[in-house]
């Protein structure tokens, strides 16, 4: 079993498994688990199912979490899985400041004739306007690329320049659509990790460059996002714009920035994809990657490397970097 770090808060929700079992929703307080779908009246089999009733649920797993007399397991000796198994998963794309200036800077045009400072000086102009004028530039991903917070990564033999991404993500609670910027907030059940893995080198279409972006092969083979360990509700999140998002790779530090720097927050983003689609409770919204990205390091994964990754209150994941065979 990995190491787990307890979240924040009275409790959170979980997916988990005893060695032999089928994986069940688990309310972690502390140290121990409690299975949900043993104790809530319509015996729900997964944590979407919880977050489908999340209204009646939530007062209901906080007396639970304080009631002793019940069939309780220890954390210790179960498996952890991805926390939800989503319908959908939306991820924000060049959303924090300081990555998108130093992306902008690396793919600079051999010719351009600015100096490093020049470009960084003209790039955070044009992010300082995004935020106050423009849209949040947000793409889906394939639910089948989550994996679990300590399961293996396989790197597949195609993938050239894989590349971390760690992000905070929302979790959604109740169907939203075409809300407020000022209700975003309502429909987010709670908060976990992502990392949401990239081939750097199949960003973009080298065959048809007029087509852009795609994100179906550089984001979405199995495994390629990591998820949890845990939701953590989002009454024991004191300010998602306020949280540390840090990741290291063989120990050492690669990302460390505060959610500060995103340009556009949880509650704009949430608002603008309900202007379009409907979230459905356990929907994940990714929220984008800061800074230190290994595009950035000139250092890409690759096999045997270990990545762990923390935000602020939401716990640890620990996962391990495998070669695909041939």
């Amino acid at each position: 079993m990995a190491t787990l770090a307890p979240p924040v808060g009275p409790f959170a929700l979980g997916t988990l498994s005893a060695p032999g079992g089928s994986p069940f929703p688990g309310l972690v307080a502390g140290d121990r688990v409690l299975d949900l779908s043993q104790v809530l009246a319509w015996e729900p089999s997964d944590v979407r199912a919880v977050l489908e009733r999340w209204e009646e649920a939530l007062p209901i797993l906080h007396t639970l979490a304080d009631e002793d007399a019940l069939d309780w397991r220890p954390l210790d000796v179960l498996r952890v899985h991805a926390p939800v198994e989503p319908r959908q998963v939306f991820q924000s794309g060049a959303n924090y400041r300081q990555h998108v200036i130093d992306l902008e800077v690396a793919h600079r045009a051999p010719d351009d004739p600015r100096t490093v400072e020049e470009a960084r000086a003209e790039i955070a102009e044009v992010m300082d306007r995004r935020a106050a004028e423009d849209l949040p530039y947000v793409f889906t991903g394939l639910p089948s690329a989550i994996t679990g917070p300590y399961d293996d990564v396989v790197l597949p033999a195609w993938a050239r320049k894989p590349d971390w991404e760690l992000e905070l993500a929302a979790v959604i609670a109740k169907p939203a659509h075409r809300v407020p910027v000022e209700e975003a907030l309502e429909y987010v059940a709670g908060y976990t990790i992502a990392n949401d893995l990239t081939d750097r080198a199949t960003v973009f279409r080298r065959d048809m460059p007029a087509i852009g972006t795609d994100w179906l092969r550089s984001k979405n083979a199995a495994g390629f996002t990591p998820l949890g360990p845990w939701i953590v509700p989002a009454g024991s999140i004191a300010d998602p714009s306020d949280l540390r998002v840090s990741l290291k790779l063989n120990g050492d530090t690669m990302q460390d920035e505060s959610t500060k720097d995103m340009i556009f927050g949880v509650a704009r983003l949430v608002s603008y994809i309900s202007q379009t689609a409907r979230l459905l409770p356990g929907d994940l919204v990714l929220t984008g990657s800061p800074a230190g990205n290994g595009i950035h390091w000139g250092r890409l994964l690759r096999d045997g490397d270990v990545m762990e990754g923390s935000i602020t209150g939401l716990g640890v994941q620990r996962t391990r970097c495998v070669e695909e065979k041939a």
